[in-house]
């Protein structure tokens, strides 16, 4: 079985779902078969791969129906065999998500459709909703660990806060579950805030921080508009570098 990570903040805006999309293709582009899964009924990690025009089935499917096999697109190749898949979403996993609640082993669903795909992927990534419902608890029970985007910012310690808490709570269901690493997202150290809050992080949460930073860049931006990853915009060479150091780390910890 593939190790799991969910790309979790209860914040919006921090950055997950570059993360999830860049982090992903970093780690196929290093050799290794990838699964992304987009657990956001927004769908911007579908859109950020231009393919939310193009998928007949999405995980709603899956999640809501137990004989519905995970639906997959590819949607990038690496070097040596390295593959990017990607479960797609879009509007209708608002809608599953009030479904599953009246669902028996609601919160394990995510969790048994991803047990079907056995070993054939390296890694899973889950990009997960900015907020703690359902869809966040499922990803939360099938993951084993937890990457943490957050901005450097006062309030965004808050966040970090609450969804501490909400793994110490989702612990009772999934007791494997810990946090991989938190990363500094989106940030601008020519402010004296964000140095201040990074600075404090790396004191308060030490190691768990991840040495790569990934600052503010517009061809991150770019890219997600365009629906491509960062690798794929003209100019982006310096951001794309900063995800393949962190595909680095995330291996090493695993």
């Amino acid at each position: 079985m593939a190790g799991i990570i969910a790309v979790a903040n209860q914040k919006g805006g921090v950055g997950k779902t570059a993360t999830t999309a860049n982090l992903g293709t970093a780690i196929a582009r290093l050799g290794y078969r990838v699964l992304i899964v987009d657990m956001d009924p927004q769908g911007n990690l579908t859109a950020s791969f231009g393919v939310q025009d193009k998928v007949d089935h999405t995980i709603a499917d899956a999640l809501l129906d137990r004989n519905v096999r995970l639906p997959v697109v590819n949607v990038r190749n690496g070097q040596d065999g390295g593959r990017l898949d990607l479960a797609p979403a879009n509007a209708t996993l608002a809608a599953a998500e009030s479904s599953l609640s009246n669902k028996l082993g609601r919160e394990f669903r995510l969790r048994d459709v991803l047990a079907t795909t056995g070993d054939q992927y390296k890694l899973v990534l889950i990009d997960t909703p900015p907020s703690l419902g359902l869809l966040t608890v499922n990803s939360l029970v099938a993951a084993s660990r937890v990457i943490v985007p957050t901005e450097a910012r006062f309030f965004s310690l808050q966040g970090l806060q609450g969804l501490e808490e909400t793994i110490a709570e989702v612990q009772y269901l999934n007791p494997t579950l810990k946090i991989l690493g938190i990363l500094l997202s989106k940030l601008d150290r020519r402010l004296r805030e964000e140095q201040t809050v990074a600075n404090y992080l790396r004191e308060h949460w030490g190691e768990l921080v991840f040495n790569t930073e990934i600052g503010t860049n517009s061809k991150i931006l770019e890219a997600a508009s365009s629906g491509q990853p960062v690798y794929d915009v003209q100019g982006g060479t310096k951001a794309a570098e900063l995800y393949g150091d962190l595909a680095r780390e995330v291996l090493e910890r695993g």
